[in-house]
């Protein structure tokens, strides 16, 4: 578990202006967009809540078939929600030899003093993943340099519970997810930044040792698994900013193109949402882009 030592501020350029925007506006993967309203409810009166749901490793069922089985298991079982997972049926037998696990998330936006959610309040937003478990490939330098990046296959086994396994103060996660969320949400549907003010940009920024990397590879790993309908395609580039220097004159510059070719080169396929990580220059940056 990761601890802050001291708080860890997020910067977001051009925050959105959360006023403009309704309350009844639905990315449709269960992400909760900025709100005039105080209140989360939907005006059918229900909290949209996420359930994800891991596939196992050697699982080969459509997704959509298991999303749909999980739907009718949440339905017909009547459960409450509260954050955890909840077992997988054993009377189920393609949710068994299919699923992995299944887990509620987020709860706790919507709900104070540890309060429970009951079924009758809650429409369940299942989003149905498996972990990619290649692990990082590097881009390797030329003339014994360092590798210029590590690329990850989102969602990966690397970075599964790392979401939950860091501890800010209360709704600093869900902020952050919200905003990274809209973002998107807004690049989709051609939203004019000019009109409201927002971009792909987020900076962390504070001491040391508070989980600023890990938080930014944890927030790519949560949008990979929600927006994963939207989009099939997911990738993690984190930057090795050292590798980006060099002692010849003008070469620093003609590497530093050569990385955001390279980048570009993976936006421009179809359905492919990226995400890159640059740390260790003074702050954590990350960006995201979509290629249409």
């Amino acid at each position: 578990m990761t601890t802050s030592p001291s708080p860890m501020d997020i910067t977001i350029q051009n925050p959105i202006e959360t006023t403009a925007i309704s309350h009844d506006l639905s990315d449709g993967n269960g992400v909760a967009l900025p709100s005039s309203s105080p209140s989360p409810i939907l005006t059918h009166r229900k909290f949209l809540v996420s359930v994800e749901v891991c596939l196992k490793p050697s699982s080969t069922a459509r997704v959509e078939d298991v999303r749909l089985a999980v739907e009718r298991m949440l339905e017909k079982r009547s459960l409450s929600y509260v954050d955890g997972p909840i077992p997988v049926p054993i009377d189920d037998q393609f949710l068994f030899e299919n699923v992995q696990r299944i887990c509620v998330c987020d709860t706790d936006e919507w709900v104070t003093n540890h309060d429970i959610l009951l079924f009758w309040q809650v429409k369940p937003v299942v989003h149905v993943f498996q972990l990619s478990e290649e692990g990082p490939c590097e881009e390797l330098g030329g003339d014994g340099q360092l590798s210029s990046f590590n690329d990850w296959i989102l969602p990966a086994k690397e970075f599964d519970g790392m979401w939950e396994s860091l501890i800010y103060e209360f709704g600093l996660k869900q902020r952050l997810l919200r905003y990274a969320a809209s973002a998107l949400f807004f690049t989709e549907k051609g939203v004019d930044p000019f009109l409201v003010s927002w971009n792909r940009l987020i900076l962390l920024h504070g001491p040391p040792g508070t989980g600023k990397t890990s938080l930014c590879k944890a927030l790519a790993q949560k949008l990979s698994i929600r927006f994963n309908s939207r989009y099939p395609q997911c990738q993690l580039i984190e930057v090795n900013a050292h590798s980006l220097f060099s002692k010849w004159f003008s070469e620093s510059g003609k590497l530093v193109a050569k990385l955001f070719q390279k980048i570009q080169e993976m936006i421009e396929e179809e359905n492919n949402l990226v995400f890159v990580l640059i740390g260790e220059i003074c702050d954590d940056i990350m960006f995201f882009n979509i290629q249409y």
